[in-house]
C-alpha cells in the first residue's frame, strides 16, 4: 500500500512518485509526439494523393459528352478511381481522430467541431463515389432513352457532393488553424497560411455550386497549407509544450 502522508513541501508521496515517473523518460514522450506528428502528416499526403489520383481517373472517363457508351470497356479504371476516392474517407476520419486528443487539450469545442466537419466531408464524398459507381450498371443500358441524361446527373451529383464536402472541410479547417495559431502547435506563419487559404477555398466551393467555375484557382492557397503542414510535421513535429497542452510563452 502506498503511503500518502504529506511530505514537507505539501505533496503526498504518491503524487511525488507520479511526477517523477512522468519526467523519468522524456525521450519516450518526444518519440510519441513525433510518431503522432508523422502519422498525421502522412495522412494529409495520403488523402491528397488518393482522392487526387482517383478523381483524375474518373474524370478521364466521364469528361466526354458521350461517356456512358465507353464506361463498360473501361469499367476497371472507373472502379479503381472510385476506390481511391473512397479510400480518402478512412484517411480523413483517421486524421480527425488522431487530431482530436491533441486539440482537446486546448479546446474541446474546436476538437469536436473539426472532427464533426471531417465526418460531414467524408459522408458527402462517399455519396459522390456511390453516384460514380452507379454508372457501371447504367452503362449496360447506354443505348436506351434517357440513360445518358441520367449518367450526366450522376456525374453532377458527384461534383456537387465534392464541393459541399470541401466546403465542410474548409469551415472545419478554419477552426483548426485558429487553434493552431493561438497555441503555436505549429509555426504561426503556417497557421496563417491556412487561415488565408481555407476561407478562399470555401468561397470557391460556393462559386462552383452556383456554376461559377473559379474553384480550381481558389484551391491553390489551401493546397499550400495541406502540403506544407505534412512536411513540417515529418521533420519538426508539433511544438512540444503545446502538444502537452501548455500554451507556449512568447519571450521578447
Amino acid at each position: 500500500m502506498i503511503d500518502t502522508k504529506p511530505t514537507t513541501n505539501g505533496h503526498s508521496a504518491a503524487t511525488m512518485q507520479t511526477l517523477v515517473e512522468s519526467k523519468a523518460n522524456p525521450r519516450d514522450s518526444a518519440g510519441s509526439r513525433m510518431t503522432i506528428s508523422r502519422l498525421i502528416g502522412a495522412l494529409f499526403l495520403l488523402g491528397f494523393l488518393c482522392y487526387g489520383l482517383g478523381s483524375g481517373l474518373v474524370t478521364s472517363l466521364v469528361g466526354s459528352s458521350n461517356f456512358l457508351s465507353t464506361i463498360l470497356a473501361s469499367q476497371t479504371i472507373l472502379v479503381l478511381g472510385a476506390f481511391l476516392m473512397f479510400l480518402n474517407t478512412g484517411v480523413d476520419v483517421a486524421k480527425g481522430v488522431l487530431f482530436f486528443p491533441i486539440l482537446e487539450k486546448h479546446s474541446k469545442r474546436t476538437a469536436l467541431a473539426y472532427l464533426a466537419t471531417m465526418i460531414v466531408e467524408v459522408v458527402l464524398l462517399a455519396v459522390g463515389v456511390l453516384a460514380i459507381l452507379l454508372l457501371v450498371p447504367l452503362a449496360r443500358h447506354a443505348g436506351e432513352a434517357g440513360a445518358q441524361t441520367l449518367g450526366s446527373i450522376l456525374v453532377q451529383t458527384n461534383a456537387t457532393a465534392y464541393q459541399m464536402g470541401e466546403m465542410a472541410l474548409g469551415v472545419g479547417a478554419i477552426f483548426l488553424c485558429l487553434l493552431l495559431f493561438r497555441t503555436q502547435l505549429v509555426p504561426r506563419w503556417l497557421a496563417i497560411s491556412g487561415l488565408i487559404g481555407y476561407p478562399i477555398l470555401v468561397v470557391g466551393t460556393v462559386a462552383e455550386i452556383f456554376a461559377i467555375h473559379i474553384g480550381l484557382y481558389l484551391t491553390i492557397p489551401g493546397i499550400f497549407f495541406e502540403l506544407a503542414l505534412p512536411f513540417w510535421l515529418f521533420f519538426k513535429g508539433f511544438q512540444p509544450e503545446a502538444y502537452q497542452g501548455q500554451l507556449r510563452r512568447i519571450t521578447a
